[in-house]
């Protein structure tokens, strides 16, 4: 469903580096390394380029949020329906600065199954990553909100927090894959969260604001 692992998934959120245009320019970057190299690199375009970039590159492209609604009158509100329809092949859910209730991140989780969407579940914590793994995600990725934009990684402030989440995701569903984010910069970040168990990582300003990106991404895979 979303290539193999170790995953690299790139949120574009609302930057000013990404927007019109640029958020195509920067997920072609992407598409051309992956399709170069062979890593998994997902890209998550701003909300109102999604199909502009699904239409225009082969690697996977998540939306950076879905509802828990169906197709009907829902004015400012994105539909599982939608996404699909926008070509995009996954979404990220609950991530920190757009977050939902958990029995809401069960239903968008659900229909997006129904949909074939592969499904990319954010918590803050060990205890609530445990918790959405219940609804078995594809992913579940951990973000401590306090490191996300920062300049020190996940992996070297609380190592912790990965290792510990891989367990406990696993003990409730061995088939989710988890990834790691917040502060993820560059190679050293990414071989640290696999070696901590992650099967790949979630960032975002690390790729975004780079003023080259092309050399931040290959440095990102280097030993993926």
């Amino acid at each position: 469903m979303s290539g193999k692992d170790p995953a690299v998934i790139v949120n574009f959120k609302v930057y000013s580096e990404i927007e019109g245009e640029k958020a195509l320019r920067l997920a072609e970057i992407c598409d051309s390394i992956a399709q170069e190299t062979g890593a998994n690199i997902v890209v998550c375009p701003p909300m109102v380029e999604l199909s502009y970039v699904a239409d225009s590159v082969d690697i996977p492209v998540y939306s950076q949020n879905v509802d828990p609604r169906k197709p009907g009158s829902g004015t400012g509100f994105t539909t599982p329906s939608l996404v699909k329809s926008a070509g995009a092949s996954g979404t990220l859910i609950n991530h920190s600065e757009h977050k939902q209730p958990a029995e809401d991140v069960g239903a968008c989780v659900q229909m997006c199954k129904d949909l074939g969407l592969a499904t990319c579940v954010c918590a803050d914590t060990i205890e609530v990553a445990k918790d959405l793994a219940r609804f078995s995600p594809y992913y579940i990725a951990v973000e401590p909100p306090e490191l996300i934009g920062g300049d020190i990684s996940v992996t070297t402030a609380n190592p912790g927090i990965v290792s510990g989440t891989v367990e406990a995701v696993k003990s409730v569903d061995r088939d989710i894959k988890v990834l790691c984010g917040a502060g993820v910069k560059n190679g050293n970040d990414v071989k640290t969260a696999v070696d901590l168990g992650a099967e790949g990582v979630l960032l975002a300003s690390g790729v975004t604001k780079a003023a080259n990106p092309d050399a931040v991404i290959r440095d990102l895979i280097k030993y993926i």
